[in-house]
């Protein structure tokens, strides 16, 4: 998956080569802007994927079969853990943090349209981060170094 999105990040520079200005933006920063975008269309090209997987009755998945019930599953239980760790954070943080990882909105832009100082939504998204980084691995099982009780 992430060598398929560097290849289309690579094609996409490849073709919009001839609109970078120098007296606009870096080489950098015009590279991090495609970068950017190509990440975000992946993301709500999958995100589509995941819900039509999600639509998927639970009664139709043959446990009994042995096959893997494949990856849009596994996708769509790790989004739901993923939720469940949000919901555990203020609503404040949860809205900035929403903003920031599911919308892919810059720090810049949720300070704006919240009108909130731009040091407190880089703050909650840290914390935010940091939170349900914490909740998620606490829910593994073979998590190294957790003991078995």
């Amino acid at each position: 998956e992430a060598e398929d999105a560097v290849q289309e990040i690579f094609i996409d520079l490849w073709k919009s080569a001839g609109r970078f200005d120098p007296s606009i933006a870096s080489e950098p920063a015009f590279i991090a802007m495609i970068s950017r975008r190509r990440l975000i269309d992946r993301r709500r090209r999958n995100s589509k994927r995941l819900d039509a997987a999600a639509s998927v009755p639970i009664e139709e998945i043959d446990v009994d079969s042995g096959q893997s019930v494949g990856p849009g599953v596994e996708i769509a239980e790790e989004a739901s853990l993923a939720n469940d760790a949000m919901r555990t954070l203020k609503p404040e943080q949860q809205r900035v943090l929403r903003l920031a990882v599911c919308d892919g909105w810059s720090h810049q832009q949720i300070a704006d349209k919240l009108r909130m100082p731009l040091g407190t939504v880089k703050t909650h998204v840290r914390r935010g981060l940091i939170r349900v980084r914490e909740l998620l691995e606490s829910d593994k099982p073979d998590r190294p170094g957790r003991n078995a009780t």
